[in-house]
């Protein structure tokens, strides 16, 4: 696949998500497993269907809606994606990130990421938010592997601090002030489908990882090689201790989910608030269209307080 023609392909999906209408959005949100109820906090303009959108892949996980959602939040112009894609699906880690290139290409210079994840710290539990500070990478591919789309970034980005401490700050002011337990920790992105077995949690655990899951990674590289600013959380649907393990059980990792959705949304949406309150501090509004990343500011470092529940 060449490098213009994705492009083309990308700037084509812009414009027929601009044909919707709706206000350019600064903001983009990827809503995972069980995750969807947040999309009922924001005043819609318009909902997309995925498959009424060029060249957009059309999610086949049963949890995942497939819509692109349009609208505010908190006053702040969003686009978010109810339902995204993964590699177990079939898809190209290029195709799983094509909503997000064509969420920068609306005007998003920051993008908020949830999902549903596998808990292997032992000290947390199913339910908890977990504000990522880093990231392992472990699924044996990039989206950014192939021609470079020079338009959107360079080719060898800096990913030394993939998720924004700024942003990261927000989401603990706001848990505090909602007195909502965040923890803070390392996801490792597998592909999936299938669950890990006793010895592939050892060996993740040891690698440094608190918690496991089949997204989020993709999503991110692809938005800070568009010099976005990243913010991840993921919710704990069970807990994967290899000498305490159980048998999965996917309706009751849903609900688990689901069961979070509240709490997640208050955080969101409260990180927004803050987008929309202190721009000086934390709006990427001034940022430059996509192109070389400028040089990272921020500290890898972080908060790792928690609120008391």
């Amino acid at each position: 696949m060449s490098p213009h023609s994705e492009m083309d392909r990308i700037r084509e999906a812009t414009l027929a998500v601009q044909g919707r209408g709706g206000a350019a959005p600064r903001v983009g949100i990827v809503l995972g497993t069980g995750l969807g109820g947040l999309a009922d906090a924001i005043e819609v303009d318009a909902a997309i269907d995925y498959g009424d959108l060029p060249h957009f892949p059309v999610s086949t996980v049963v949890t995942h809606q497939g819509k692109l959602i349009l609208g505010t939040l908190e006053g702040v112009p969003v686009v978010a994606m109810q339902g995204r894609f993964h590699r177990y699906e079939g898809y190209t880690h290029q195709q799983i990130v094509f909503p997000v290139r064509v969420m920068r290409l609306l005007g998003a210079d920051t993008l908020i990421v949830s999902a549903a994840c596998g808990g292997m710290n032992p000290l947390w539990g199913p339910g908890d938010l977990v504000l990522l500070d880093d990231h392992i990478n472990f699924m044996g591919d990039s989206p950014l592997i192939g021609p470079n789309l020079d338009e959107l970034g360079p080719r060898f980005p800096d990913m030394s601090a993939p998720y924004d401490a700024g942003l990261r700050h927000a989401a603990v002011a706001v848990a505090m002030e909602e007195r909502i337990p965040l923890r803070h920790g390392i996801y490792v992105a597998v592909p999936g489908p299938q669950l890990e077995t006793r010895a592939e949690y050892r060996m993740l655990r040891a690698m440094g990882a608190d918690v496991v899951g089949m997204s989020t990674v993709p999503e991110v590289i692809a938005a800070r090689h568009m010099d976005m600013r990243v913010m991840a959380v993921s919710v704990i649907t069970d807990q994967c201790l290899p000498d305490a393990l159980e048998e999965v059980n996917i309706e009751k990792i849903i609900a688990t989910a689901a069961a979070a959705g509240p709490k997640l949304t208050r955080l969101v949406a409260g990180v927004v608030r803050r987008l929309a309150e202190e721009p000086a501090g934390l709006d990427g509004a001034d940022a430059p269209p996509p192109g070389p990343a400028r040089a990272a500011h921020e500290s890898p470092g972080g908060p790792t307080s928690e609120p008391a529940s």
